[in-house]
């Protein structure tokens, strides 16, 4: 079973897959190769972030405020984020969610299935849109630590 501090650290993305009640396929909602980063502290506190690997770059020469509704309704549909204290209870992990780009998950509490093999993190969790059980599987794996003052290259 896992524990708190077998989530300590910094996980990649590799997948999120969805399932459904009512059909036999599944989806990927930021497409088959996502990018995601998932913080875990060791003070309680995780971070979770998710975006499509291809994303339309904005103006430069524009202030994202007055750019076009259509244009940061592009940006904000292909980037998922949320963030808050986090604790562990049976091999469950449960996210007390804070602050998110989604105005609905503050206030919330994600619980996710965790398993834990060797250093893939698979988190699973389950929702429902109408009638419809949606379950979701996201694969993240355990990034290695950085010396202090390491400049980072973007491997």
């Amino acid at each position: 079973m896992i524990s708190k501090e077998d989530l300590h650290g910094s996980w990649q993305l590799e997948s999120w897959t969805v399932g459904y009640s009512d059909r036999d396929d599944f989806t990927y909602p930021y497409g088959e190769d996502p990018q995601g980063l998932l913080l875990y502290t060791t003070d309680g506190w995780m971070s979770a972030s998710i975006a499509r690997k291809e994303r339309a770059v904005l103006p430069e020469d524009v202030s994202f405020r007055k750019l076009p509704d259509a244009n940061k309704a592009e940006a904000f549909s292909s980037y998922f984020h949320y963030a808050g204290r986090y604790r562990v209870v049976d091999g469950d992990v449960i996210h007390f969610v804070s602050q998110s780009l989604n105005p609905n998950f503050p206030g919330t509490e994600q619980l996710r299935h965790a398993e834990l093999d060797g250093q893939t993190l698979v988190l699973s969790g389950k929702d429902h849109v109408g009638a419809v059980a949606r379950f979701h599987s996201l694969v993240w794996h355990r990034l290695p630590a950085t010396a202090d003052h390491q400049v980072i290259d973007g491997e």
